[in-house]
């Protein structure tokens, strides 16, 4: 079973864990190795100690947990461009650790994240993800998301990687 909760500070040394693991697994052979062998879990969660400790109430950071230890972690927030109190929110990340993908774990971070978008007032949701990254899109598209036409560059160890803009209405 799955539960899902707020994060708690104790919570993002494994939150940092699963990041960079999700990333190598999700990104391997579409974002450049030396990018991805960089990545240091405890580096970046010194980062994420420090945004939430400042914690402006901007983020939302959920995470699922089998009782064993976490299994997934989400953030969202005011969609990046908009003004605070707009309609439009945006998934920032989700991540699965990488032996549990398939069992149900993103599902329930996804249910999770339209709740508490929809909480939040948020009438829409968007999200970028690498045009490359096949399961991933397949993945929000069978959570009810679709691309809308919006498409940006970034740069990965000075190599461009297409992002495309999906969305999804929330009910």
């Amino acid at each position: 079973m799955t539960d899902i909760r707020a994060m708690a500070r104790e919570d993002i040394d494994a939150v940092c864990a699963i990041r960079v693991s999700g990333w190598r697994a999700a990104y391997a052979g579409i974002v450049p190795q030396p990018y991805l062998d960089a990545m240091d879990a405890a580096a970046d969660a010194e980062t994420r100690r420090g945004w939430f400790d400042a914690g402006s109430g901007r983020v939302d950071n959920l995470v699922a947990s089998d009782g064993a230890g976490l299994t997934g972690w989400a953030a969202l927030g005011p969609y990046r461009g908009e003004q605070d109190g707009g309609e439009v929110g945006e998934l920032y990340a989700i991540y699965v650790r990488p032996d549990r993908i398939g069992q149900g774990v993103g599902r329930a971070l996804m249910d999770a994240v339209r709740t508490r978008a929809t909480e939040r007032g948020f009438r829409r949701l968007r999200l970028w993800v690498l045009a490359d990254n096949a399961p991933a899109r397949h993945f929000y598209v069978r959570a009810g998301f679709g691309p809308d036409g919006t498409d940006q560059i970034e740069m990965y160890n000075e190599v461009p990687l297409k992002e495309l803009r999906y969305a999804a209405d929330l009910d």
